[in-house]
Protein backbone atom coordinates (compact mmCIF):
# COMPACT_ATOMS: atom_id res chain seq x y z
CA UNK A 1 0.00 0.00 0.00
CA UNK A 2 1.49 3.12 -0.77
CA UNK A 3 -0.43 6.45 0.23
CA UNK A 4 0.70 10.33 0.58
CA UNK A 5 0.41 13.30 1.58
CA UNK A 6 -0.19 17.20 -0.52
CA UNK A 7 3.33 18.04 -0.84
CA UNK A 8 4.04 18.53 -5.35
CA UNK A 9 6.92 16.35 -5.05
CA UNK A 10 4.75 13.41 -3.76
CA UNK A 11 3.79 12.08 -7.27
CA UNK A 12 7.25 12.16 -8.31
CA UNK A 13 8.09 9.89 -5.32
CA UNK A 14 4.98 7.74 -5.97
CA UNK A 15 5.90 7.34 -9.39
CA UNK A 16 9.66 5.90 -8.43
CA UNK A 17 7.99 3.65 -5.78
CA UNK A 18 5.51 2.31 -8.17
CA UNK A 19 8.58 1.86 -10.57
CA UNK A 20 11.05 -0.16 -8.46
CA UNK A 21 8.52 -2.47 -6.25
CA UNK A 22 6.66 -3.77 -10.11
CA UNK A 23 10.88 -3.93 -11.25
CA UNK A 24 10.60 -6.34 -8.45
CA UNK A 25 7.76 -8.26 -8.96
CA UNK A 26 6.03 -6.94 -6.39
CA UNK A 27 2.06 -5.22 -6.93
CA UNK A 28 1.60 -1.70 -5.09
CA UNK A 29 -1.56 -0.28 -4.22
CA UNK A 30 -2.19 2.94 -4.75
CA UNK A 31 -3.78 5.21 -2.19
CA UNK A 32 -3.49 8.31 -3.12
CA UNK A 33 -3.45 11.14 -0.31
CA UNK A 34 -4.29 9.59 2.86
CA UNK A 35 -3.48 10.54 6.34
CA UNK A 36 -0.32 8.44 7.59
CA UNK A 37 -2.64 6.65 10.37
CA UNK A 38 -4.88 5.88 7.83
CA UNK A 39 -2.36 3.83 5.28
CA UNK A 40 -1.23 2.14 7.85
CA UNK A 41 -4.93 1.02 9.16
CA UNK A 42 -5.71 0.38 5.33
CA UNK A 43 -2.49 -1.84 4.94
CA UNK A 44 -3.51 -3.96 7.99
CA UNK A 45 -7.58 -4.39 6.81
CA UNK A 46 -6.60 -5.21 3.33
CA UNK A 47 -4.02 -7.86 4.66
CA UNK A 48 -1.08 -6.14 2.38
CA UNK A 49 2.78 -7.00 3.28
CA UNK A 50 3.91 -3.65 4.21
CA UNK A 51 2.20 -0.27 4.09
CA UNK A 52 4.47 3.26 2.83
CA UNK A 53 3.81 6.84 3.30
CA UNK A 54 5.37 9.58 1.48
CA UNK A 55 5.49 12.33 3.60
CA UNK A 56 7.96 14.52 5.65
CA UNK A 57 4.95 15.06 8.48
CA UNK A 58 5.19 18.65 9.87
CA UNK A 59 8.34 19.82 8.23
CA UNK A 60 7.80 21.91 4.82
CA UNK A 61 6.64 21.06 1.66
CA UNK A 62 10.13 21.08 0.23
CA UNK A 63 11.17 18.43 2.51
CA UNK A 64 9.80 14.81 1.84
CA UNK A 65 10.80 11.32 2.75
CA UNK A 66 9.19 7.61 3.58
CA UNK A 67 8.07 5.94 6.17
CA UNK A 68 6.80 2.44 6.52
CA UNK A 69 5.05 0.02 8.41
CA UNK A 70 4.26 -3.77 8.32
CA UNK A 71 1.39 -5.33 7.30
CA UNK A 72 0.16 -5.35 10.64
CA UNK A 73 -0.30 -1.28 10.72
CA UNK A 74 3.21 -0.78 12.85
CA UNK A 75 6.01 1.05 12.29
CA UNK A 76 8.88 -0.66 11.32
CA UNK A 77 11.88 -0.96 14.10
CA UNK A 78 15.01 0.54 13.69
CA UNK A 79 16.62 -2.91 12.84
CA UNK A 80 14.31 -3.44 10.26
CA UNK A 81 14.99 0.00 8.35
CA UNK A 82 18.87 -0.94 8.36
CA UNK A 83 18.38 -4.15 7.00
CA UNK A 84 16.40 -2.89 4.24
CA UNK A 85 18.97 0.03 4.05
CA UNK A 86 22.18 -2.12 4.01
CA UNK A 87 20.21 -4.17 1.10
CA UNK A 88 19.74 -1.51 -1.01
CA UNK A 89 23.47 0.07 -0.70
CA UNK A 90 24.83 -3.60 -1.20
CA UNK A 91 25.80 -4.99 -4.43
CA UNK A 92 23.04 -7.62 -4.41
CA UNK A 93 19.63 -6.34 -5.10
CA UNK A 94 19.68 -7.14 -9.00
CA UNK A 95 19.87 -10.84 -7.94
CA UNK A 96 16.95 -10.53 -6.39
CA UNK A 97 15.05 -8.99 -9.88
CA UNK A 98 12.80 -11.35 -11.09
CA UNK A 99 11.94 -12.44 -15.11
CA UNK A 100 10.52 -10.17 -16.82
CA UNK A 101 7.03 -12.30 -17.09
CA UNK A 102 7.28 -11.78 -13.55
CA UNK A 103 6.85 -8.02 -13.06
CA UNK A 104 4.32 -6.83 -11.06
CA UNK A 105 1.04 -4.98 -11.61
CA UNK A 106 -0.07 -1.89 -9.66
CA UNK A 107 -3.37 -0.67 -8.89
CA UNK A 108 -5.39 1.90 -7.42
CA UNK A 109 -7.70 1.66 -4.39
CA UNK A 110 -10.66 4.25 -4.83
CA UNK A 111 -12.83 3.71 -1.91
CA UNK A 112 -10.02 3.82 1.34
CA UNK A 113 -11.80 7.62 2.69
CA UNK A 114 -14.69 5.56 3.10
CA UNK A 115 -13.15 2.61 4.81
CA UNK A 116 -10.82 4.97 7.06
CA UNK A 117 -13.81 7.40 7.95
CA UNK A 118 -15.88 4.29 9.13
CA UNK A 119 -12.75 2.73 11.31
CA UNK A 120 -12.71 6.48 13.15
CA UNK A 121 -16.16 6.49 13.58
CA UNK A 122 -16.40 3.64 15.00
CA UNK A 123 -13.26 4.85 17.82
CA UNK A 124 -16.07 6.98 18.95
CA UNK A 125 -18.40 6.41 21.50
CA UNK A 126 -21.99 5.15 20.69
CA UNK A 127 -23.22 6.12 23.74
CA UNK A 128 -22.11 9.87 23.27
CA UNK A 129 -23.28 12.79 20.80
CA UNK A 130 -21.56 15.72 19.15
CA UNK A 131 -24.44 16.67 17.22
CA UNK A 132 -24.00 20.27 16.95
CA UNK A 133 -21.37 21.01 18.79
CA UNK A 134 -18.85 23.48 17.36
CA UNK A 135 -15.60 22.53 16.09
CA UNK A 136 -13.00 24.46 14.27
CA UNK A 137 -10.36 21.96 12.35
CA UNK A 138 -6.55 23.20 10.89
CA UNK A 139 -5.96 20.59 8.90
CA UNK A 140 -2.58 22.36 7.72
CA UNK A 141 -3.11 21.86 4.30
CA UNK A 142 -1.82 18.62 4.56
CA UNK A 143 -3.21 14.96 3.92
CA UNK A 144 -6.37 15.15 6.88
CA UNK A 145 -7.89 17.71 4.59
CA UNK A 146 -10.77 15.56 3.31
CA UNK A 147 -10.94 12.92 5.97
CA UNK A 148 -11.31 15.05 8.98
CA UNK A 149 -14.28 17.19 7.69
CA UNK A 150 -15.96 14.72 6.65
CA UNK A 151 -15.60 12.48 9.54
CA UNK A 152 -16.83 15.16 12.30
CA UNK A 153 -19.53 16.04 9.72
CA UNK A 154 -20.87 12.38 9.41
CA UNK A 155 -20.45 12.95 13.39
CA UNK A 156 -22.86 15.78 13.34
CA UNK A 157 -20.38 18.55 14.18
CA UNK A 158 -20.76 22.14 13.44
CA UNK A 159 -17.91 22.44 11.77
CA UNK A 160 -15.81 25.64 10.36
CA UNK A 161 -12.45 24.58 8.31
CA UNK A 162 -9.18 26.66 7.35
CA UNK A 163 -6.51 25.82 6.05
CA UNK A 164 -8.12 22.92 3.65
CA UNK A 165 -6.93 24.02 0.26
CA UNK A 166 -3.38 22.18 -0.89
CA UNK A 167 -2.01 23.28 -3.49
CA UNK A 168 1.43 21.31 -2.99
CA UNK A 169 3.00 24.01 -1.70
CA UNK A 170 1.49 25.71 1.35
CA UNK A 171 1.40 21.97 3.42
CA UNK A 172 2.28 23.42 7.15
CA UNK A 173 2.80 26.76 6.21
CA UNK A 174 1.91 28.97 8.90
CA UNK A 175 -0.93 26.68 9.54
CA UNK A 176 -1.46 23.49 11.39
CA UNK A 177 -0.26 21.96 14.61
CA UNK A 178 3.04 23.66 14.98
CA UNK A 179 1.14 27.36 14.06
CA UNK A 180 -1.52 27.86 15.63
CA UNK A 181 -1.96 31.64 15.66
CA UNK A 182 -5.14 31.04 13.13
CA UNK A 183 -6.80 28.18 14.93
CA UNK A 184 -7.30 30.80 18.12
CA UNK A 185 -8.65 33.19 16.94
CA UNK A 186 -11.10 31.33 14.43
CA UNK A 187 -12.18 29.35 17.61
CA UNK A 188 -12.92 32.43 19.77
CA UNK A 189 -14.47 34.33 17.28
CA UNK A 190 -17.07 31.75 16.25
CA UNK A 191 -17.58 30.61 20.29
CA UNK A 192 -16.61 27.13 19.37
CA UNK A 193 -15.98 24.50 21.96
CA UNK A 194 -12.64 23.31 20.84
CA UNK A 195 -9.79 24.06 17.82
CA UNK A 196 -8.21 21.15 16.43
CA UNK A 197 -4.83 21.51 14.62
CA UNK A 198 -3.21 18.41 12.53
CA UNK A 199 0.09 18.25 10.98
CA UNK A 200 1.23 17.61 7.19
CA UNK A 201 0.48 13.92 7.83
CA UNK A 202 -2.67 13.83 10.27
CA UNK A 203 -0.69 11.73 13.00
CA UNK A 204 -0.48 14.23 15.70
CA UNK A 205 -3.08 16.87 17.24
CA UNK A 206 -3.04 20.09 18.92
CA UNK A 207 -5.95 21.36 20.58
CA UNK A 208 -7.64 25.03 21.25
CA UNK A 209 -9.87 25.39 24.40
CA UNK A 210 -12.76 27.64 24.01
CA UNK A 211 -10.94 30.61 25.54
CA UNK A 212 -8.24 30.53 22.43
CA UNK A 213 -5.24 28.67 24.86
CA UNK A 214 -3.49 26.15 23.26
CA UNK A 215 -3.60 22.46 25.03
CA UNK A 216 -0.59 20.58 24.77
CA UNK A 217 -0.06 17.03 23.64
CA UNK A 218 0.93 16.44 27.33
CA UNK A 219 -2.76 17.53 28.47
CA UNK A 220 -4.46 15.79 25.95
CA UNK A 221 -2.52 12.95 27.08
CA UNK A 222 -3.23 13.42 30.89
CA UNK A 223 -7.17 13.52 30.44
CA UNK A 224 -7.30 10.92 28.29
CA UNK A 225 -5.41 8.94 30.55
CA UNK A 226 -7.55 10.00 33.45
CA UNK A 227 -11.03 9.16 31.71
CA UNK A 228 -9.61 5.61 31.03
CA UNK A 229 -8.38 5.21 34.49
CA UNK A 230 -12.11 6.15 35.84
CA UNK A 231 -13.85 3.79 33.33
CA UNK A 232 -11.39 0.74 34.69
CA UNK A 233 -9.51 0.52 31.05
CA UNK A 234 -5.98 2.12 31.82
CA UNK A 235 -3.96 -1.01 31.65
CA UNK A 236 -1.57 -1.79 34.21
CA UNK A 237 -2.76 1.47 35.53
CA UNK A 238 0.16 3.19 32.83
CA UNK A 239 0.62 5.95 30.68
CA UNK A 240 3.66 5.97 28.30
CA UNK A 241 5.15 9.80 27.18
CA UNK A 242 8.38 10.85 26.46
CA UNK A 243 11.64 12.19 28.28
CA UNK A 244 10.24 16.05 26.72
CA UNK A 245 7.25 15.15 28.74
CA UNK A 246 6.53 18.33 30.89
CA UNK A 247 7.08 17.58 34.53
CA UNK A 248 3.79 18.89 35.63
CA UNK A 249 2.20 15.24 33.57
CA UNK A 250 4.29 13.06 35.75
CA UNK A 251 3.33 14.98 38.66
CA UNK A 252 -0.39 14.55 37.96
CA UNK A 253 -0.16 10.86 37.17
CA UNK A 254 0.70 10.19 40.95
CA UNK A 255 -1.44 12.96 41.68
CA UNK A 256 -4.63 10.82 40.01
CA UNK A 257 -3.34 6.93 40.66
CA UNK A 258 -1.46 5.82 37.75
CA UNK A 259 2.17 5.12 37.15
CA UNK A 260 4.50 7.70 34.38
CA UNK A 261 7.02 5.59 32.28
CA UNK A 262 8.99 8.04 30.18
CA UNK A 263 10.69 6.45 26.91
CA UNK A 264 13.08 7.77 24.50
CA UNK A 265 11.84 10.58 22.58
CA UNK A 266 9.95 9.37 18.80
CA UNK A 267 6.68 7.76 18.75
CA UNK A 268 8.20 4.58 17.88
CA UNK A 269 9.92 4.00 20.73
CA UNK A 270 6.88 4.96 22.99
CA UNK A 271 5.52 1.79 21.26
CA UNK A 272 7.86 -0.13 21.98
CA UNK A 273 7.83 0.85 25.37
CA UNK A 274 3.75 0.47 25.53
CA UNK A 275 3.98 -2.82 24.04
CA UNK A 276 7.09 -4.29 26.37
CA UNK A 277 5.14 -2.95 29.70
CA UNK A 278 1.57 -3.20 28.54
CA UNK A 279 0.25 -0.01 28.63
CA UNK A 280 -2.88 1.09 26.50
CA UNK A 281 -2.03 4.49 26.08
CA UNK A 282 1.21 7.14 25.20
CA UNK A 283 2.38 9.59 23.16
CA UNK A 284 4.79 13.08 22.55
CA UNK A 285 4.04 16.79 24.13
CA UNK A 286 4.35 17.41 20.16
CA UNK A 287 1.21 15.64 19.67
CA UNK A 288 1.94 12.14 18.48
CA UNK A 289 -0.87 9.85 20.70
CA UNK A 290 -1.34 5.95 20.28
CA UNK A 291 -4.26 4.52 21.27
CA UNK A 292 -3.58 0.75 21.59
CA UNK A 293 -6.82 -0.09 21.77
CA UNK A 294 -8.03 1.19 18.76
CA UNK A 295 -5.02 1.56 16.39
CA UNK A 296 -1.42 0.73 15.99
CA UNK A 297 -0.06 4.33 15.23
CA UNK A 298 -0.26 7.74 16.06
CA UNK A 299 -3.69 9.51 14.51
CA UNK A 300 -4.40 13.29 15.12
CA UNK A 301 -8.19 12.60 14.21
CA UNK A 302 -8.61 9.36 16.43
CA UNK A 303 -6.84 11.30 19.79
CA UNK A 304 -9.33 14.17 18.49
CA UNK A 305 -12.34 11.59 19.18
CA UNK A 306 -11.11 10.56 21.81
CA UNK A 307 -10.35 14.12 23.74
CA UNK A 308 -13.92 15.66 22.65
CA UNK A 309 -15.55 12.19 24.18
CA UNK A 310 -13.47 13.06 27.41
CA UNK A 311 -14.97 16.48 27.15
CA UNK A 312 -18.89 15.08 26.40
CA UNK A 313 -18.47 12.21 28.93
CA UNK A 314 -17.80 14.63 31.53
CA UNK A 315 -19.78 17.75 30.46
CA UNK A 316 -16.85 20.03 31.05
CA UNK A 317 -15.33 22.71 29.06
CA UNK A 318 -11.69 21.59 27.77
CA UNK A 319 -10.19 24.58 29.48
CA UNK A 320 -11.62 23.19 32.50
CA UNK A 321 -9.85 19.33 31.48
CA UNK A 322 -6.88 20.85 30.91
CA UNK A 323 -6.51 22.47 34.32
CA UNK A 324 -5.95 18.80 35.58
CA UNK A 325 -2.23 19.33 35.11
CA UNK A 326 -0.35 22.21 35.99
CA UNK A 327 2.85 23.18 33.56
CA UNK A 328 5.59 23.71 34.82
CA UNK A 329 7.55 26.25 32.77
CA UNK A 330 9.57 25.04 30.00
CA UNK A 331 11.80 26.49 27.66
CA UNK A 332 13.03 24.87 24.26
CA UNK A 333 15.50 26.41 21.60
CA UNK A 334 16.55 24.63 18.65
CA UNK A 335 20.06 25.19 17.45
CA UNK A 336 21.22 24.42 13.70
CA UNK A 337 24.49 22.20 13.77
CA UNK A 338 26.98 21.03 11.20
CA UNK A 339 27.57 17.66 12.75
CA UNK A 340 26.29 15.35 15.38
CA UNK A 341 28.78 14.22 17.75
CA UNK A 342 27.82 12.38 21.12
CA UNK A 343 27.13 15.46 23.66
CA UNK A 344 28.84 13.62 26.47
CA UNK A 345 32.03 13.53 24.21
CA UNK A 346 32.17 17.60 24.24
CA UNK A 347 33.42 18.67 27.41
CA UNK A 348 32.63 22.68 27.25
CA UNK A 349 29.35 21.34 26.57
CA UNK A 350 28.96 19.00 29.61
CA UNK A 351 30.46 21.85 31.55
CA UNK A 352 27.60 24.01 31.56
CA UNK A 353 24.75 21.11 31.45
CA UNK A 354 26.24 19.50 34.54
CA UNK A 355 26.76 23.19 36.00
CA UNK A 356 22.79 24.03 35.74
CA UNK A 357 22.06 20.82 36.22
CA UNK A 358 23.00 20.87 40.25
CA UNK A 359 22.04 24.65 40.43
CA UNK A 360 18.46 23.36 39.63
CA UNK A 361 18.40 20.15 41.37
CA UNK A 362 15.01 18.64 41.86
CA UNK A 363 12.71 22.00 40.87
CA UNK A 364 14.00 21.24 37.20
CA UNK A 365 15.93 19.05 34.29
CA UNK A 366 18.11 19.92 31.41
CA UNK A 367 17.23 17.71 28.33
CA UNK A 368 20.01 18.31 25.23
CA UNK A 369 19.27 15.65 21.96
CA UNK A 370 19.32 15.60 18.60
CA UNK A 371 16.30 16.01 15.97
CA UNK A 372 15.89 12.86 14.00
CA UNK A 373 15.09 14.23 10.82
CA UNK A 374 17.02 17.73 10.99
CA UNK A 375 20.75 18.95 11.65
CA UNK A 376 19.36 20.23 14.64
CA UNK A 377 20.08 19.94 18.46
CA UNK A 378 17.29 20.62 20.68
CA UNK A 379 17.95 22.28 23.91
CA UNK A 380 15.58 21.88 26.15
CA UNK A 381 15.16 23.17 30.04
CA UNK A 382 12.38 22.96 32.79
CA UNK A 383 12.37 25.19 35.93
CA UNK A 384 10.89 27.00 38.33
CA UNK A 385 10.14 30.16 36.68
CA UNK A 386 10.22 31.30 33.56
CA UNK A 387 13.20 33.46 34.18
CA UNK A 388 15.42 30.45 35.12
CA UNK A 389 14.25 28.56 31.98
CA UNK A 390 15.38 31.02 29.60
CA UNK A 391 18.08 32.16 31.58
CA UNK A 392 19.25 28.37 31.45
CA UNK A 393 18.29 27.19 27.89
CA UNK A 394 19.57 30.25 26.46
CA UNK A 395 22.91 29.35 28.03
CA UNK A 396 23.38 26.22 27.07
CA UNK A 397 22.00 26.75 23.38
CA UNK A 398 24.46 29.51 23.44
CA UNK A 399 27.09 26.87 23.97
CA UNK A 400 26.06 24.01 21.81
CA UNK A 401 25.61 26.75 18.91
CA UNK A 402 30.12 27.89 19.30
CA UNK A 403 30.84 24.44 19.72
CA UNK A 404 28.85 22.66 17.15
CA UNK A 405 26.85 25.08 15.15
Amino acid sequence: MIGKDTRISGYMLESSLESGITSMGGNPYLLGVLPTPGIAYIAQSMRAHAGIVISASHNPYQDNGIKLFSGQGFKLSDEQEEAIEDLMLSNTLHTLAPPAKDMGHAFRVWDVHGRYIVFLKNTFPRDLSIEGMKIVLDTANGATYKVARETFWELGADLQIIHDEPNGININDNCGSQHTQDLRKRVVESGAAIGLAFDGDGDRLIAVDEKGQEITGDQILLICARILKEQGKLKNDLLVSTVMSNLGLRVACKKYGFKHHASQVGDRYVLEDMLKLGGVIGGEESGHMIFLDHHTTGDGILTALQLIAAMVRTGKPLSELAGWMDIYPQKLINVDVKSKPDISAVPQIMEVIDRIEKELGEEGRVLVRYSGTQNMCRVMVEGPSETVTETYCREIADIVKKSIG
